[in-house]
């Protein structure tokens, strides 16, 4: 069983920014990010692939957020400015062992998950 191991979040007011880590007991094969607010649907955020450090971004987070990933540590980081409200949710990281042909936007395409972490961001 792969642990997923996330810490970061926090309260900020609009415009500042928060770094998300997600420590892994085993080395992923892709790492995605994942939130989820109140009577909201689970949203993706973003994704890193990582053996060739490919990332990808939803649009509401695109020129914002950055994702990347420590090869040493098996931990990957989700680098969040320019915050809204908008964006205030529980981030999830999760993880896919084996390459696969699914989506990086699926929550299906992946396999485990970390216990998430509360974003709050203050108008």
């Amino acid at each position: 069983q792969v642990q997923l191991v996330e810490s970061g979040g926090g309260l900020v007011q609009a415009g500042g920014s928060l770094r998300l880590s997600c420590a892994a007991s085993g080395r992923p094969y892709r790492m995605g990010w994942f939130r989820q607010a109140p009577g909201k649907e689970r949203e993706f955020v973003a994704a890193v692939t990582w053996s060739n450090s490919n990332t990808y971004y939803a649009d509401s987070v695109k020129g914002r957020f950055t994702v990347s990933r420590d090869n040493s540590k098996n931990t990957g980081y989700l680098q969040m400015n320019s915050l809204e409200p908008e964006d205030t949710a529980v981030y999830y990281c999760a993880v896919a062992l084996r390459v696969n042909l699914m989506s990086v936007l699926l929550p299906r395409a992946y396999e485990f998950w970390g216990q998430g972490t509360q974003v709050t961001v203050s108008a």
